[in-house]
């Protein structure tokens, strides 16, 4: 087990989703933040630097894709991979539309969860 802590961002509303996502991460060894709104966006992901952010759509209050888009414009944060994730049927078109790296369809099982991860961190 590396020592090294690899650390990921989790903005969604649904605390179930919120803890699933952290207890399988954090077994894996992630370090695990996680937010239920987007408020602040810059000054939250600025404080951790995380590898990897999982943004909700349908996040409070600006909602997934202006946080992802701002994220995006931002240096020093713009590099970071954005995993959006929505149970939204055309999802593609809104991860596009925000500017993030991949996106993962809710619901979704561990596997695919663990798979979308390990995409973004590999490239």
């Amino acid at each position: 087990m590396s020592t090294s802590h690899k650390k990921i961002v989790i903005f969604d509303d649904d605390e179930d989703i919120l803890s699933i996502c952290s207890y399988i991460l954090e077994e894996q060894g992630w370090e695990v933040h996680t937010f239920s709104d987007c408020n602040n966006i810059i000054e939250k992901v600025s404080g951790i630097l995380p590898d990897v952010i999982m943004m909700d759509n349908w996040i409070p209050d600006s909602g997934g894709i202006i946080a992802t888009q701002t994220l995006k414009k931002t240096e020093g944060l713009k590099d970071i991979p954005v995993i959006y994730f929505s149970a939204n049927s055309d999802i593609q078109i809104l991860a596009n539309h925000a500017g993030a790296q991949t996106y993962l369809a809710k619901p979704f099982d561990l596997e695919d969860l663990e798979k979308v991860i390990s995409t973004v961190i590999a490239a």
